[in-house]
């Protein structure tokens, strides 16, 4: 599996709640529609005020965005349980995101679909970093490296987690380790 994951961040504040990830009005996409779930990345991080984040995740017209990496602060994810919410990070190209916390169920619904890597740094990075600046991931190090300035920062290990999420999500898992029948 990959482990290494390189390219420019989005950077956003504390408190980015499930509405801000993927406002209500998408719910009715069905992430297992492949063009549903297409659909549903093009919205991503949609709900975030325009005041207060000018650059979009993913610009208008597109599926994906240019943001591979999110940086947040505390508690991402905090809201509803809507598992849409990390299909549709992953759907829009988002593989990491790095927070200070995570709400809990946001943490559990990245690992249960395996599309994200829910990675808790250790320092403030979204003071440090902005949106457009490039990084290097290393999950097995598990390091943030910038690209330019060369400063390197920790994340927690992802410990069981990581297996979880490199086989797709729990569903894969469980067939992939032989607990349920493929």
């Amino acid at each position: 599996m990959q482990s290494v994951f390189s390219g420019p961040v989005y950077v956003v504040r504390d408190n980015i709640d499930t509405d801000q990830i993927i406002p209500a009005q998408y719910l009715n996409l069905v992430p297992t529609i492949p063009d549903e779930y297409e659909k549903l990345g093009s919205y991503a991080l949609c709900g975030l005020p325009e005041s207060l984040y000018p650059i979009r995740f993913v610009k208008d017209g597109k599926l994906d965005t240019d943001y591979p990496i999110v940086v947040a602060g505390r508690n991402f994810g905090c809201g509803s349980s809507r598992e849409h919410a990390p299909i549709a990070l992953g759907s829009a190209g988002c593989r990491i995101v790095l927070a200070e916390s995570f709400a809990r169920i946001f943490f559990r619904n990245c690992v249960a679909t395996g599309e994200l890597y829910p990675c808790e740094i250790t320092t403030r990075l979204c003071d440090t970093l902005k949106t457009g600046d490039e990084v290097t991931v290393d999950l097995d190090a598990g390091t943030v490296t910038v690209k330019g300035s060369g400063q390197t920062y920790s994340f927690k290990p992802l410990g069981d987690v990581r297996p979880v999420v490199d086989a797709g999500g729990l569903f894969n898992y469980a067939r992939k380790t032989g607990m349920i029948a493929k």
